[in-house]
């Protein structure tokens, strides 16, 4: 028995010719461009969970220092940071170490600043400001804001040149508490 030698027509052999290196490298251009959508979308998502991360200590932060001052209501202006030139010393008020309600509220604030910056990015700022009740029966109020730059954000400027912070302020009002 004689085989016969398969013979191909010019048609048939372009068909079976294969992958050219021109299709070869247009499937790896498009290739790379979505991977570099994904890279960049990656990158994107970790700058969203770090300033996530960040607003969530600087509000955590914020309702700490509220929660000071609820607890020691008799200090009042004591925690207002104008009272120590913005620059209030650590008393080491412990539980072994009592202090007046003042000196807590001057080692509660300076504890905050120093947890602050520690917690956020930057050059935080933490400043508690205290209003007297304008009259008995009416509540005192405080202001209790950090301001931070947000990490990789340090040449962030608005249009008059001015950094980017961002901010968290909350309010307390509370009638107060004699000693």
């Amino acid at each position: 028995m004689i085989h016969a030698l398969r013979t191909t027509t010019p048609r048939q052999a372009l068909r079976h010719r294969g992958v050219t290196m021109v299709e070869a490298l247009v499937a790896l251009v498009v290739l790379s461009v979505g991977m570099l959508g994904i890279a960049g979308l990656y990158v994107s998502s970790l700058q969203a969970g770090r300033t996530a991360l960040s607003r969530t200590q600087a509000v955590n932060l914020v309702n700490d220092m509220i929660d000071r001052i609820r607890a020691n209501a008799t200090a009042r202006v004591a925690y207002d940071n104008a009272t120590y030139g913005g620059n209030p010393v650590a008393q080491g008020c412990v539980v072994t170490n009592n202090c007046s309600g003042d000196k807590l509220a001057q080692d509660d604030l300076a504890t905050w600043i120093a947890a602050t910056r520690a917690a956020l990015p930057g050059t935080p700022t933490a400043v508690v400001t205290y209003t007297q009740a304008a009259a008995t029966g009416r509540p005192d109020r405080y202001q209790v804001t950090i301001t931070w730059q947000e990490a990789g954000n340090e040449t962030a400027r608005d249009a008059d040149g001015t950094l980017l912070n961002l901010t968290y302020t909350a309010n307390l009002s509370m009638i107060p508490s004699v000693p």
